[in-house]
């Protein structure tokens, strides 16, 4: 099949990179996210997955909306038989998805019905879900409720931030979306309904869902730290400014602490939770980089009692 890849982030190159090494199929264009600022010197940078078509010589398609008339246009005149979509991060209007003759699908980062929205990993990692997984569905107007093609599962592991449970997605789903457009073009493969049961929404993460509430049990604690890493980044307060937690595991063994109370020994830095305690691995104060959670402690010198949270 003629295909146009439409994603936009890191996590999206994995499955341009599997259709571009396809022998059945030819990626003909990609569709991206606009240019944008990123870095200290705010400099217009393309999209992970712009640079990587460049590289492959693939013609780009920057709309800054995509019911734009002459994205549209360019779009009909390439006349792809179906556009597999992932982490695009715009929506797409029917005029634009009447367009292929096998419509868009989109590898989706959850086991559908479970997690539709924009932050599936994240709130699968936040909800303690042991198994969770990517689909591949048929893109229509409602939000990730098309029939879907195909599935394949992964293990959240106990230590799993979001960063690492959507790496190893990327890569398993990059296989199940090539697997989808050969079902597709051989016929082989028919979209199932979702459904109605099960039904889960995933919505963006603030910074303020990124912020610890230190009276909630350490389990929550922990779970709130690793979904919220590397974005939007958890966070809680010290002193009246912010300090950023890197990483942290609970420690049951540990003797109680009041919650967000800080005990700094040598090597280690506890703190209380609404049932037991957390030890802090890394920390990130306000404008610094990140450091041991001892060797911070060293230099601020919490005094007997001094919590976190503000």
């Amino acid at each position: 099949m003629r295909l146009v890849f439409a994603g936009t982030p890191e996590v999206a190159v994995p499955a341009l990179d599997a259709l571009i090494a396809s022998e059945r199929h030819e990626v003909v264009a990609v569709v991206t996210r606009p240019d944008a600022p990123a870095g200290r010197g705010r400099r217009l940078m393309a999209s992970p997955v712009a640079q990587r078509a460049e590289e492959a010589g693939i013609e780009i398609l920057r709309p800054a909306k995509p019911r734009e008339e002459s994205f549209l246009d360019r779009l009909r005149e390439i006349a792809p038989d179906c556009c597999p979509v992932v982490a695009y991060g715009a929506l797409l209007p029917r005029v634009a998805l009447d367009v292929p003759a096998h419509g868009w699908v989109n590898l989706h980062f959850s086991l559908l019905p479970a997690w539709r929205g924009a932050a599936p990993v994240q709130h699968a990692v936040l909800a303690g879900d042991e198994i969770t997984g990517a689909s591949t569905f048929l893109i229509e107007e409602g939000l990730d409720s098309g029939p879907v093609y195909g599935t394949v599962t992964e293990t959240v592991r106990p230590t799993d931030t979001s960063g690492d449970l959507l790496t190893r997605l990327a890569f398993a789903g990059s296989g199940l979306l090539a697997a989808t457009m050969d079902g597709i073009e051989d016929g082989s493969l028919k979209p199932v309904p979702q459904p109605a049961d099960g039904v889960s929404l995933a919505p963006k993460l603030t910074v303020e869902d990124a912020r610890v509430d230190w009276t909630a049990p350490a389990l929550r604690v922990d779970r709130v730290v690793r979904a919220c890493t590397p974005a939007p980044g958890p966070w809680t307060l010290f002193r009246g400014e912010r300090l950023k937690l890197v990483s942290l595991i609970p420690a049951p063994e540990v003797p109680p602490l009041a919650p967000g109370e800080i005990r700094a020994g040598k090597n280690s830095v506890h703190v209380g939770t609404g049932s037991h305690p957390v030890e802090l691995g890394w920390v990130q104060p306000q404008g610094k980089k990140p450091m041991r959670a001892a060797d911070w402690a060293r230099g601020v010198r919490p005094a007997v009692g001094e919590k976190l949270g503000g």
